[in-house]
């Protein structure tokens, strides 16, 4: 049952039961204060004073117990790992003497490790270690008597300290500390289990293909900063720095002298060679560079300027070619998995949102049980703060931020391609919510709708939830109707 929002006067339900109310969020579940709802009006961190007692009675908290126990492991190895070595506490069996070792980080020292250890311990061994992904990791996963447990380094942290309130630290110790939370708290660490080689690697493609583009923006923002010294008048002749056109005309024009030098006809060829020939375009353009004139022609700042603008359109170009290599990539692999099609007709995905949307829900359906699982996973779902008349509703400081951001910036995409989708942007805003808290709201609202259709493997439907939301009487469709 969703707990009732005080101050709205009238709600309005989708098809899935819950509220359109609350900017901040819907109904959500957290996992630390039980039930909770963010106000309507919450639309930014800030700390509230409740002026009347609230009784919340909170059902005990239930944790599913895994299959595997500690009695189903041979032995409990702990991981302090380094660039250079690794720091391991070995655990015979549950109640046994712990031994001590440094592991070198060596391909050969950690195959022959490992191998000595199934010779020692016939039967599965439970590793935990601050890891998901690298390069320990990958050298373990070749093993499969190993059941590696990753534990998050603030985690851990936070349980040394609790132990070592003076803050003190060191490697073994660390290592103890993982034997010991995965001996005492296996139920709080979920064992590690790769999906597909080609889910992990389209994983990774579209990860650093991110990482990619935020670094075309840093070289966009350098450029701009460089150009705005002594030839400003690029940012108006070309909006989008990040162009091949761009970058062809700054390397052979690098200064306004240069192309005010050129014939004409030489930049119209220019621009014919590059696929531009809009003659109106580069009519106007011509024109723009015989009348400009020069910012300054102090050679203490052109020059300068001038070798950094031709280094920065050096590595901008390269950035481009390697974000076109692995789009190539993507668009290669991504449509071979099974459950590409779920994600690739979701209004506003396109080749770059769908594998992403792809990645974050991956294959393992029992790992998001419900929405809700997803939703605080993810980070998108906020968090109550609760202590005496003091409540605080904040988004989460501890989530993937790369999933985080992924859902997000496809929620925005969608308003342009999703009539409800941009009625409830619409409705958010009119109520005060900023531009990223309403996104924030929209992409939890897509997350239950996604989760449905990727738990029963059924396309999305556009005009089959506008129906069901017609059903309900919601007042998104009261106002406006779908465009023919």
């Amino acid at each position: 049952m969703r707990p009732q929002i005080t101050n709205t006067n009238v709600q309005t339900f989708d098809v899935h039961e819950l509220s359109f109310e609350s900017a901040g969020a819907l109904g959500f579940i957290n996992e630390y204060s039980g039930l909770a709802v963010a106000p309507a009006r919450l639309y930014r961190l800030r700390r509230t004073q409740t002026r009347t007692s609230l009784f919340v009675t909170l059902a005990p908290k239930e944790v599913a117990m895994k299959p595997n126990t500690i009695s189903d492991f041979a032995a409990l190895v702990g991981i302090d790992w380094a660039d250079a070595k690794h720091d391991i506490c070995l655990q015979p069996a549950p109640g046994g003497l712990r031994e001590f070792r440094v592991l070198p980080h060596d391909s050969v020292a950690i195959a022959e490790w490992a191998q000595a250890l199934h010779g020692r311990f016939p039967g599965r061994i439970a590793v935990c270690l601050e890891l998901a992904k690298g390069p320990l990791v990958y050298a373990l996963q070749k093993y499969d008597f190993l059941v590696l447990f990753p534990i998050n380094p603030s985690t851990l942290a936070k349980y040394r300290e609790a132990f070592t309130p003076s803050r003190a630290k060191d490697d073994p110790t660390d290592a103890e500390l993982a034997l010991d939370f995965l001996a005492c708290h296996p139920e709080r660490l979920q064992p590690l289990q790769p999906q597909s080689a080609a889910m992990r690697t389209l994983d990774a493609l579209v990860r650093e293909r991110r990482q990619l583009v935020d670094d075309q923006g840093r070289l966009t923002n350098r450029l701009c900063v460089a150009l705005k010294q002594y030839f400003p008048q690029v940012l108006a002749w070309f909006p989008s720095l990040d162009t091949l056109l761009c970058c062809a005309f700054l390397t052979r024009y690098s200064t306004l002298k240069q192309a005010q030098c050129a014939r004409r006809t030489t930049l119209t060829k220019f621009f014919h060679e590059h696929h531009l020939r809009n003659p109106a375009l580069i009519a106007t353009r011509l024109a723009a560079i015989k009348a400009a004139q020069p910012l300054t022609e102090d050679p203490a700042v052109v020059l300068p300027n001038k070798l950094l603008v031709l280094a920065l359109v050096d590595e901008l170009r390269a950035s481009l070619a390697a974000i076109a290599r692995f789009d190539a990539a993507i668009a290669e692999l991504a449509p071979t998995l099974p459950d590409y099609p779920l994600f690739h007709h979701l209004p506003g995905a396109g080749p770059v949102m769908a594998p992403r949307l792809l990645v974050a829900f991956g294959e393992d359906r029992s790992r998001y049980p419900d929405a809700a699982c997803l939703q605080r996973y993810t980070g998108i779902a906020p968090v109550l703060e609760r202590s005496g008349k003091q409540s605080w509703v904040h988004w989460r400081w501890q989530c993937p931020t790369f999933l985080r951001q992924t859902f997000v910036e496809w929620a925005g995409q969608t308003i342009p391609h999703s009539f409800w989708a941009a009625a409830f942007y619409r409705q958010q805003r009119a109520k005060g919510a900023s531009h990223h808290a309403t996104l924030r709201a929209l992409a939890f609202k897509w997350l239950r709708i996604l989760h449905r259709c990727w738990q029963t493997r059924t396309p999305y439907d556009e005009a089959k939830y506008l129906n069901a939301l017609q059903r309900r009487g919601s007042p998104l469709l009261k106002t406006t109707a779908p465009s023919a």
